[in-house]
Parts: structure tokens; sequence; C-alpha cells
């Protein structure tokens, strides 16, 4: 299994889920996720052990997208990372659609605890 989707959402500094901008492009760090998703659907073990080190060592938005790619495959464990991560004061850029705001992982994940976003 390659790593290069880890790599990529380790350095990410953006966060979506979708297309971004009038154009609806791909982000590279979306497609990266993309693939993170079909990895742990085909090597979920390999998978899992990546997303923990992301949630270690990634930037901002790489944690993000890790809780939220742990938060799809085991609810638990996806809560016990955005808990983790509610401390966390590092910025991102988000998009939804054409629509680009800042969060901080701090802000980010108390929403998601308590059931928003995405």
């Amino acid at each position: 299994m390659s790593g290069k989707w880890e790599r990529e959402l380790e350095g990410a500094d953006t966060l979506a889920f979708g297309g971004v901008g009038f154009a609806g492009q791909i982000l590279p760090a979306t497609e990266a996720y993309r693939q993170a998703e079909q990895a742990l659907r085909e090597h979920p073990e390999a998978a899992r052990k990546k997303l923990d080190r992301l949630l270690r060592k990634g930037s901002p938005a790489g944690r993000a997208y890790a809780a939220t790619l742990l938060e799809a495959v085991d609810p638990a464990a996806g809560r016990a990372a955005w808990e983790r991560l509610r401390d966390d004061d590092g910025e991102f850029t988000t998009f939804s659609g054409c629509v680009m705001g800042r969060a901080t992982l701090r802000e980010y994940a108390a929403e998601r605890l308590a059931g928003g976003r995405e």
C-alpha cells in the first residue's frame, strides 16, 4: 500500500471533503483523503496504523482528516481522537464548496463532538 496519501495528509494545510471554488476543483489533500478511505477498506490494519501516526505527527488539517477517517470506521476511537484534539490551537483553512474559512483544531473538534461539520 502506497504511503503517498499519508504524506499528502501529513502536510495538508486545507480541509475540504469535496470540490472547492466555482470550478469544484479537487485539492490534493481531498484526493489523498479519498485514497485513505479506500486504504481503510482494503487494508484496514495497515491504514489504521498510518492514521494513528498522522494523529500524532500530522499538520492540524492532517490530524482533522485522520480523526474524520477514524470516526468513520470506529466511532469510539474517532470520538477519542476528537477529544484529544479539542485542546489543540493549530489552525487550518477550510472549504465548503465555494466558501473558504479558517478554523482551529479546538473549534473543529468541538463541533464534531457536538455532532456537526463535515
